[in-house]
């Protein structure tokens, strides 16, 4: 069976075929195979849309609070050598004092 590519439009991969190429069900996008090229990687932006890659450096914008952990990440706490990562929690990175970390590219902005 041959996986279907994702929807441009809204990311789902719920498309389904049709006489005119496939259809997104969730967003109603209309697209054709051939029209969408090859994907590059996924891209994760900041805070502030700043595209971020592997190895830079970002700033907390805002206090996180961590599970288990007697205190916050306080905002201003910069983060080096990041590693982006595909999923929800999509920076893997080491804290100090706090150790090995997961955090959102929503609550970071580019150092």
């Amino acid at each position: 069976m041959e996986k279907k590519p994702n929807c441009p439009s809204c990311n789902s991969p719920y498309g389904y075929e049709t006489d005119n190429g496939l259809t997104c069900p969730e967003c109603g996008f209309e697209w054709k195979v051939e029209e969408v090229g090859v994907e590059v990687g996924f891209v994760v932006k900041d805070a502030n849309g700043a595209v971020l890659q592997d190895g830079d450096s970002v700033v907390v914008v805002k206090d996180l609070p961590v599970k288990g952990a007697p205190k916050s990440i306080k905002a201003g706490t910069k983060v080096k050598n990041i590693r982006l990562v595909d999923g929800d929690h999509n920076i893997d990175c080491k804290i100090e004092g706090f150790g090995s970390m997961a955090l959102k590219s929503e609550f970071v902005k580019k150092a």
